[in-house]
């Protein structure tokens, strides 16, 4: 069983990451890219599967005289559903909104030292459910900072995923949970800002995140040296 909360809309060489595993479970929490305010999906490879789900999630009726389990009040109200549907109709043009920011970002942060951006998988199709960078040493700034720098200008990045679910009590004492089994997603936990991305944010908005982070790279260079610097969107006209 999948947990394939952000993967709505994820192909890989043209086939759905959905079609894999016994089941795949997706999330419609409102951060997401199709969204229901709140709500999910589970997608099932076979009509006896979808039944069987749909029996736990409905009190185990079958009918109106027929139990067949002792299920659970899991169905989406009419409200989400709704919303679902109406989402459905404009979903292909928000994600592409959030294609051209990504672009945006790309061509506007790329070469400043010790950031880095997540390299786009060969023969997939993402959905542009985040934009994350990976703040390294050689950056001017820590992670933390920069993180800090762009929440005072009203910009809220995220750090995700961090801390890491295995950092929580309930699971730190777990074997799996072995800090020394886990460098790279220790790693990458420590650097990780996920910036702003939706299909309202105009090229302006991403003009000024990027001036920041900009400002941010030199931090440590001599004033003198820092007043010749240029804004983004100089950058996108050059």
């Amino acid at each position: 069983i999948y947990d394939a909360a952000h993967a709505f809309g994820v192909r890989r060489e043209g086939e759905s990451v959905l079609a894999h595993g016994d089941l795949s479970v997706l999330s419609f929490h409102a951060t997401k890219v199709f969204n229901t305010f709140e709500g999910g999906a589970i997608i099932s490879p076979d009509a006896k599967t979808k039944q069987r789900i749909d029996h736990l999630k409905n009190f185990g009726f079958v009918n109106e005289t027929t139990v067949v389990a002792t299920g659970i009040n899991g169905k989406m109200s009419e409200f989400n559903a709704a919303l679902g549907l109406l989402q459905l109709k404009h979903v292909g043009r928000a994600i592409e909104r959030r294609r051209q920011v990504d672009a945006l970002y790309r061509s506007l942060l790329g070469g400043l030292p010790g950031l880095r951006m997540i390299d786009k998988p060969l023969n997939a199709t993402a959905n542009q459910s985040y934009f994350p960078i990976l703040v390294g040493p050689q950056f001017a700034t820590s992670r933390d900072a920069l993180y800090q720098r762009l929440k005072e200008q009203g910009i809220h990045a995220r750090r995700y995923f961090y801390p890491l679910i295995s950092d929580f009590p309930m699971y730190r004492g777990l074997p799996s949970a072995d800090p020394a089994g886990l460098p790279v997603a220790a790693a990458v936990s420590s650097q990780v800002l996920c910036l702003p991305i939706y299909p309202a944010l105009t090229d302006e908005d991403v003009f000024r995140i990027v001036d920041v982070i900009r400002a941010a790279s030199r931090a440590a260079v001599p004033p003198a040296a820092a007043t010749t610097a240029v804004s983004g969107a100089e950058l996108l006209a050059a």
